[in-house]
C-alpha cells in the first residue's frame, strides 16, 4: 500500500484552473516535526512520515505515487486593490486525501519553489514563517477554529534571501480546500462562465452537497459560505485573534482559517490593534475584521451574479439578500459566543450595557485580553481549585471592581450552579495561546542556531489551551515591555 493514498479531483478541473508543477527539490532536506495525530486520522503512516523517505516527500524531493502536483490560479482585492491574476506563486498542491472519516483534504506543500505565478518571486520560505504558521494554526485547531492543519515541515538546507539570509523550510499542509473568494473572482472578471459553473459544481459537490436538493443550487451555496463566515470571524474575535491580511485571496470557500503571515493574538485589549508590517492604514485591524468579511462576501457574491440568475436584476436582489443576512449571523455567534465568556446563558438586551462597558474598561486600563477572561473565569466559583487559578499572573485594578459587582449581581439572576457556570466558562476562555513574544522566541532560536526545542515545547503546552497548572505559568504569562513584539511580517 502506497504510503499516501490519494484521491484527486480538482486536478480532474481544466486546464485553466491550474498549472501542472512539480515541487523544486531541496539540498539537504531534515524534518523539524510531524504532527503524529493528523497524520493517523488521515490515513497515513505517521512512522513513514517521520521517516527519510516521508521529510524527502515533505522537502519536494520525491513526488509520492497517486499525487498531481499543481499550482492553482485565482485573482483577488488585496488592501482593497484588485489583481486580476495571483495564484500559488509559493505552494503546489500534492493532491487530495480521504481520511478514515471520508472527508476531503488538500495536501498541500508551502515553501516549495517557484512556480507560473510566482510573479519574480523563489516560492520559497524562510523557516520562521513555516514555524508561525505551524503553531499558530495547531492552536487555532486546539481552540475550536475551523483552519488549515500542518501536517509537517522540514528544513531545506538551503538559504532564503530576504532581508538577510535565513535557513529555508517547507511547510505541509492540510485544508478542506485551497479555493477561495479569488478563484471565482478569476473566472469572473474573464467573464469565462463556463469555468464559472464549473467551479461551483465543485464547490457544492465538494463542500456543500445538500444545495444540490435546493431550487437555487448556486445561491444556497452563497448562502452557507456567508454562514460559514459569519461564525469564523466571531470566533477570531472572541479569541483576540488578528489575522492581518484579510485579502479575497487569502478567503477559503470552505470557512477555514488560511495563511497566517502577519498574524497575532492579541496581549493588551485595543480594538485598533494592528501587528501586520504591511497594513499602514489600519484595513485589517481587530475592530474592522466582521466589516472586512461582510466586504470580501458581497465580492463573492458579485462574481456570482452571472450563475445566481438568468435575469441580471433578480440575481443582484438575491445576491444582496444574502449579504444582507451577514451582519446579523456575526452578531448572533458573537453574542453567543461572549454570553458563555462571561458565564451566561444568552445576552439579553439588558445586558449590552455591561458588555461594552467592560471592553470600554479593558481598552482603558490595557488589560490582558486572554488573562481579563480567564481571570472572570476563575471569580465564577469562589471554591475553585487554586492551581487552576491565574491570580498569580493577572489581577483586575480597583477602577474594575465596580464592574465585576454588576456582573456577579448578573450572574445571580441564573439558575446554573456555580460549578458548571465556572466549566462553562473555562471551556470557552484559554489561558494558553500562542503569545507573540514565545512565538518570536521559537523563530530567533531556529534562526540563529537551529534550536527547535523552544518551538516543540511551545506546541507541547498549546495541544492543552484551556488547561493550566501553574508550572506553565511562564507560557501564560503576558510579555514584559522589552519582549512585545509590535509587528508581523508575511515572510515567504
Amino acid at each position: 500500500m502506497a504510503p499516501i493514498v490519494f484521491d484527486n479531483s480538482f486536478a480532474g478541473l481544466p486546464g485553466q484552473f491550474y498549472t501542472h508543477q512539480t515541487p523544486a527539490p531541496a539540498s539537504a532536506p531534515e524534518a523539524i516535526r510531524v504532527n503524529r495525530h493528523l497524520a493517523t486520522q488521515l490515513g497515513i503512516d505517521a512512522n513513514w512520515l517521520d521517516s527519510e523517505a516521508g521529510t524527502q516527500v515533505i522537502a519536494g524531493n520525491a513526488v509520492p505515487p497517486g499525487a498531481e502536483p499543481l499550482a492553482s490560479v485565482y485573482a483577488g482585492h488585496q488592501f482593497g486593490g484588485y489583481n486580476p491574476q495571483l495564484g500559488d506563486g509559493r505552494a503546489i498542491l500534492l493532491g487530495e486525501i480521504l481520511s478514515l472519516e471520508g472527508r476531503r483534504f488538500d495536501l498541500q506543500l508551502k515553501g516549495s519553489g517557484p512556480t507560473p505565478y510566482s510573479r519574480g518571486g523563489d516560492g520559497r520560505s524562510p523557516i520562521g514563517p513555516v514555524l508561525r504558521e505551524y503553531v499558530v494554526s495547531e492552536a487555532m485547531h486546539r481552540l475550536g477554529v475551523p483552519t488549515t492543519r500542518a501536517l509537517a515541515a522540514a528544513t531545506t538546507g538551503d538559504k532564503v534571501q530576504r532581508d538577510e539570509l535565513y535557513p529555508g523550510a517547507v511547510l505541509a499542509r492540510v485544508a478542506s480546500s485551497h479555493i477561495r473568494i479569488g478563484s471565482f473572482q478569476y473566472f469572473a472578471a474573464r467573464r469565462d462562465i463556463d469555468s464559472l459553473s464549473r467551479l461551483s459544481d465543485h464547490v457544492i459537490d465538494r463542500h456543500y452537497p445538500d444545495a444540490r436538493n435546493s431550487d437555487n443550487p448556486i445561491l444556497t451555496m452563497l448562502e452557507a459560505i456567508i454562514s460559514q463566515q459569519a461564525q469564523l470571524v466571531a470566533r477570531w474575535q472572541l479569541l483576540g485573534f488578528i489575522h492581518g491580511v484579510m485579502n479575497t485571496d487569502n478567503v477559503l470557500i470552505c470557512g477555514e482559517t488560511i495563511d497566517y503571515g502577519p498574524c497575532a493574538f492579541m496581549d493588551q485589549f485595543n480594538p485598533d490593534q494592528v501587528f501586520s508590517s504591511i497594513d499602514h492604514a489600519g484595513r485589517y485591524a481587530y475592530r474592522q475584521q466582521p466589516t472586512i468579511a461582510h466586504w470580501n462576501l458581497s465580492v463573492l457574491a458579485q462574481a456570482l451574479l452571472p450563475i445566481l440568475d438568468s435575469q441580471q436584476e433578480r440575481a443582484v436582489a438575491l445576491a444582496q439578500t444574502a449579504i444582507n443576512a451577514f451582519p446579523n449571523q456575526f452578531l448572533q455567534a458573537n453574542t453567543q459566543g461572549m454570553a458563555h465568556k462571561l458565564g451566561l446563558q444568552t445576552i439579553e438586551e439588558q445586558d449590552t450595557e455591561l458588555v461594552e462597558d467592560l471592553w470600554q474598561l479593558m481598552a482603558e486600563h490595557a488589560l490582558d485580553f486572554t488573562l481579563t477572561f480567564r481571570r472572570l473565569a476563575d471569580l465564577a466559583n469562589e471554591a475553585s481549585d487554586a492551581e487552576c487559578n491565574v491570580a498569580d499572573l493577572f489581577e483586575f485594578p480597583d477602577t474594575v471592581r465596580p464592574w465585576l459587582e454588576r456582573w456577579c449581581t448578573r450572574l445571580a439572576q441564573e439558575s446554573t450552579p456555580s460549578t458548571e457556570r465556572q466549566a462553562l466558562m473555562y471551556r470557552n476562555n484559554p489561558v494558553f495561546i500562542p503569545r507573540n513574544h514565545l512565538v518570536e522566541t521559537a523563530i530567533v532560536a531556529a534562526n540563529g542556531s537551529g534550536d527547535l526545542s523552544p518551538f516543540n515545547e511551545l506546541m507541547d503546552i498549546l495541544e492543552n489551551p484551556y488547561q493550566y497548572r501553574k508550572a506553565l505559568a511562564y507560557f501564560a504569562t503576558p510579555p514584559n515591555p522589552d519582549q512585545v513584539v509590535r509587528q508581523t511580517f508575511c515572510g515567504t
